[in-house]
């Protein structure tokens, strides 16, 4: 049986998981796994519910006859295919510990998602993606060619029908319109715990501060830059007697760990945005699981 996932972002009020239930229930569908969440402050609904089609329902008529319910509640509502893997874009500079975690996470089948190109302004990862059968694409870019550069990127992204840009320390800020034209749809990791220490060299900030705590935040990229809506940090214990550079080697791990996360969490609709925060739901049973070991 094809497994689905409904997803529903709407205005609260009395009736709404009912009405879905019944409608599910009524076109043979099991719902196996369901998480809401009602935000008082914004007077918004949100849920996530993941269901099996019994009677072997396609999709598209799932949505179709879904389309009353959605319109009664006034809701954003999306049926999704669990099955099907999500095309991603990934930029990367100098730094490759997130880069290699995710090809690892890719190649077993801890992720569902198909990496389509890897974009670099440096030639240090370009045999390792080869060698993994991924198209590789080496953009400079400069204060000179910057627009140019950019409209590269985004013609690889749309020729791969990419859904997401996952930027794995891609040392670079994009630009004002590449955020608004992608909005909700790339991924950074900040190798700090937000909203301390933005921009440059965190890490020796957080070291010249005295710091006894330091993380890493994954987000959506805004025009603001490091302001984007948080999707997953977390955090390790540093002392005195470690150095600035004892912090970077530290943060690796933290930021490979973060970064995955995130990603698993946008790939399963497990992500709403609401306004500049997100909501994230727990992930459904199962969904951790590899197509292999290693």
């Amino acid at each position: 049986m094809t497994k689905y996932c409904l997803t529903v972002n709407c205005p609260s009020r009395r009736g709404i998981v009912a009405a879905i239930a019944s409608y599910l229930a009524e076109k043979g569908c099991n719902i196996t796994d369901s998480s809401q969440f009602d935000d008082t402050d914004s007077g918004r609904f949100f849920m996530r519910m993941s269901f099996t089609a019994e009677t072997g329902l396609a999709l598209e008529a799932i949505e179709k006859g879904f389309t009353e319910t959605a319109k009664t509640f006034d809701m954003a509502a999306t049926v999704h295919d669990e099955s099907q893997k999500r095309k991603v874009v990934i930029m990367v500079s100098r730094f490759g510990h997130c880069l290699n975690d995710l090809l690892y996470r890719w190649r077993i089948g801890a992720l569902p998602i198909d990496i389509v190109a890897v974009i670099s302004n440096h030639l240090d990862y370009q045999k390792l993606v080869v060698n993994h059968d991924i198209p590789f694409h080496q953009i400079k870019v400069t204060k000179e060619n910057k627009q140019e550069a950019e409209a590269l990127q985004m013609r690889i992204v749309r020729e791969a029908e990419a859904d997401l840009v996952v930027l794995a320390r891609y040392m670079q800020v994009l630009s004002d319109e590449m955020c608004r034209e992608m909005s909700g749809r790339i991924i950074n990791i900040h190798h700090s715990f937000l909203p301390s220490f933005k921009g440059a060299n965190p890490y020796k900030q957080a070291f010249e501060r005295g710091v006894k705590l330091i993380g890493a935040t994954s987000h959506y990229v805004t025009a603001d830059l490091d302001e984007g809506p948080i999707i997953e940090q977390d955090i390790i214990r540093v002392t005195h007697a470690q150095s600035a550079q004892d912090y970077v080697s530290l943060g690796r791990d933290v930021e490979a760990s973060v970064l995955a996360r995130a990603i698993h969490a946008h790939t399963h609709h497990r992500v709403f945005l609401n306004g500049n925060k997100t909501v994230v739901f727990p992930a459904s049973p199962g969904s951790y699981s590899s197509e292999r070991m290693g």
